[in-house]
């Protein structure tokens, strides 16, 4: 199968690009430099001459804290850009997956959130997903969120505190917000299983399995590093959301359910495998440099 993906250069789009072809796709991975999705003759274009099977959309503005300051910027992304690939690809009847966020949750729940669940976003960036989620919806795309997202090179929370673990013996990590992280890798095989389907729901959840927090998340990075080199890092202290104030507020819960695409036989492994992965791959190969 023939599949466009854009935000090519992004933490997914690489992963999706490797992942690929061993399940036998050919992948057709853009970023904005050669396909920008706001730019709707451009991607009428692109549809018209690649003539893909389905389409993958994984660009996005992705800072969360910018976003406060820059609305205009992350809604022309996250919002009308995913409305112009929706528009576009259901005129050529072309099946559309868009990725959104579990940042479109307020984090008030007290058991995972399902798909059918209401929306509240705390933020600007998890304000302009919701409303590219209804774009997409309105025109029979399929909504698939995730969260807590790493991957090789990043950048991510993974390479951060890598980074940090070699240049501090103190770290101090938000222990209040719960979540599921996700290897970019274990989503790229998701979508690439759904890619082309006629029979999906409007919205999927996938994360790996297990809910932690940043602290947790943390201490399994630095503590998955020592396997491979010595660290600064000599303790992370746990902190609370109020110690650590940041431009955009985050939701204190947003771990998904991911019933509904189980039940498609997509099981999502532990993310401390994927971790494991990315730290052996991050240390191993190159440097800290991050």
């Amino acid at each position: 199968m023939k599949i466009l993906v854009t935000g090519g250069r992004g933490q997914l789009g690489r992963s999706l690009t490797s992942r690929g072809p061993a399940r036998g796709h050919e992948i057709l991975a853009h970023d904005i430099d050669t396909l920008d999705i706001c730019d709707e003759a451009a991607v009428a274009r692109a549809l018209d001459e690649m003539g893909p099977a389905a389409v993958i959309n994984g660009a996005a503005y992705t800072g969360v804290d910018k976003a406060e300051g820059e609305r205009d910027k992350a809604f022309a992304v996250n919002r009308d850009g995913a409305a112009v690939l929706a528009r576009t690809c259901a005129a050529r009847a072309v099946p559309l997956l868009h990725v959104s966020t579990d940042y479109v949750f307020d984090g008030t729940a007290t058991r995972p959130y399902r798909e059918d669940d209401p929306i509240a976003p705390l933020g600007v960036y998890g304000v302009s997903k919701a409303e590219g989620e209804a774009a997409v919806h309105a025109h029979g795309g399929t909504v698939v969120r995730t969260s807590w997202l790493f991957a090789e090179r990043g950048p991510s929370f993974v390479q951060t505190m890598l980074r940090l673990a070699r240049e501090r013996p103190v770290l101090r990590v938000v222990a209040d917000q719960h979540g599921c992280p996700t290897w970019s890798d274990d989503l790229a095989e998701a979508l690439l299983a759904l890619a082309g389907r006629r029979d999906l729901e409007p919205t999927y959840h996938y994360s790996n399995d297990g809910a932690t927090t940043w602290h947790a998340f943390a201490s399994a990075i630095v503590d998955e590093a020592r396997r491979h080199r010595p660290l600064a890092c000599e303790r992370i202290e746990a902190i609370t959301t109020a110690e650590y104030p940041t431009p955009a507020r985050r939701p204190a819960y947003s771990v998904l359910d991911t019933t509904r695409i189980r039940a498609l036989g997509i099981t999502p492994p532990p993310w401390t495998i994927g971790l494991a992965a990315v730290v052996a791959a991050e240390l191993t190969v190159k440097p800290m440099e991050h």
